[in-house]
């Protein structure tokens, strides 16, 4: 008779877990190769003939039922300068591997047994996820385009047919995806400063989920104390502090942002250079890779471009909304810190000025957001930069 009950009730009676839908191992890289095809662009037809392959082997690559992952790494090296030679965005095309790691991890996430198991095996405790990365994991799973991929692409905004127009996964895979980060995330609290960078990232990715009461959960992982920063510097719970605040940001709730970044970081050296640190690795400024975040700790002259740096918080001032208020004190720290730094790159400099008197001229800043940034504002016109 259990055969004949639904997948939920049978899990119920049995005492697992329904089974989700088929893992996907290539969903994100393969729509990304999609994209590029279609910057070109060819149809299937014709770039499987440029490529000297089966149109099934590249149908099969676009749809992730055959991974772009298992092509031998020659090919793909060759593969990769053929579409460019084609007239593929060179941003997209370098963004294939970003792509797969992106896949590899999804589908680690996904097979794992958050209940049993040791924390530092999971995938998200041993390797710190970059912007693009996780960018990328969002895409599949809440439908979110990537930066990245809307700068150097234009995906059209209807297509003939049941086609999709994002890597989204199906809504069982996605369901199954969020319940073992919440799994690990109960899990984890209970482990101590060993496993925050765990923790911050499950609580990060936790804050793409749209379709659960995602605001509710991260208020009750806060009043249980789950994520409390020091005030007095940079430690694993100032990592995870920020984290959060970051991701409550997402959910359209700037608060908590707002806090962490007057009592965790304005007027403290090294959380301010943990702030920066963090940020050159999570913008790709930094290309160490990092396996835990030790690395926000360092305060000798960092090997990132601070340059690089105030490029991408200019571009990104006024597009990010949820982050303004980290950007505009990132801004004023970094400017702050290195002196110099708007003469020696002037094209940022105006980028820069012309974002800022935009946004002063607007109604929605806080108080303490509006006068860092009437700082950086007086000192780019003082060095001859204004909008």
């Amino acid at each position: 008779m259990a055969a004949h009950l639904p997948q939920e009730r049978r899990a119920a009676l049995t005492g697992s877990r329904p089974l989700p839908e088929r893992v996907p191992e290539g969903a994100i890289t393969g729509y990304l190769f999609k994209v590029i095809r279609e910057q070109i662009p060819r149809t299937q037809d014709e770039l499987a003939d440029e490529l000297g392959i089966d149109k099934s082997t590249l149908q099969g690559w676009e749809s992730g039922r055959r991974p772009l992952s298992s092509t031998r790494a020659g090919n793909l090296v060759a593969m990769r300068r053929k579409l460019i030679l084609l007239g593929a965005p060179s941003g997209l095309v370098e963004m294939l591997s970003t792509a797969m790691d992106a896949d590899l991890l999804l589908g680690e996430i996904l097979r794992a047994e958050p209940t049993c198991g040791r924390l530092d095996d999971h995938p998200l405790a041993g390797w710190v996820l970059t912007r693009e990365s996780t960018h990328m994991i969002g895409w599949a799973v809440s439908g979110v385009l990537p930066a990245v991929v809307a700068t150097h692409s234009m995906i059209p905004n209807a297509r003939r047919g049941p086609v999709s127009s994002s890597p989204l996964l199906e809504q069982g895979v996605r369901t199954r995806f969020f319940e073992n980060l919440r799994v690990t995330s109960e899990k984890a609290e209970r482990a101590g400063e060993d496993s925050a960078l765990l923790r911050r990232q499950v609580w990060y990715l936790s804050s793409y989920d749209r379709d659960w009461g995602a605001a509710a959960w991260f208020e009750g992982l806060r009043r249980r104390g789950a994520m409390t920063a020091t005030a007095d510097g940079w430690s694993p719970g100032w990592a995870e502090a920020r984290s959060v605040a970051a991701a409550l940001a997402r959910q359209g709730d700037p608060s908590l942002m707002r806090d962490f970044i007057n009592r965790s970081i304005v007027d403290h050296d090294e959380a301010e250079a943990a702030n920066l640190n963090y940020w050159a690795h999570w913008l790709g400024i930094d290309g160490r890779p990092q396996t835990d975040d030790g690395f926000m700790a360092e305060r000798d002259r960092p090997t990132w471009d601070a340059s690089a740096l105030l490029r991408a918080f200019a571009l990104r001032l006024d597009r990010a909304v949820e982050y303004t208020d980290l950007y505009i004190h990132s801004i004023w720290a970094l400017i702050v810190s290195r002196r110099g730094l708007l003469e020696s790159d002037p094209y940022t400099a105006r980028e820069l000025a012309g974002r800022v008197s935009r946004l002063l001229d607007g109604n929605t800043l806080s108080i303490e957001s509006r006068r860092e940034l009437e700082s950086v504002h007086y000192g780019l016109r003082i060095s001859g930069y204004s909008a």
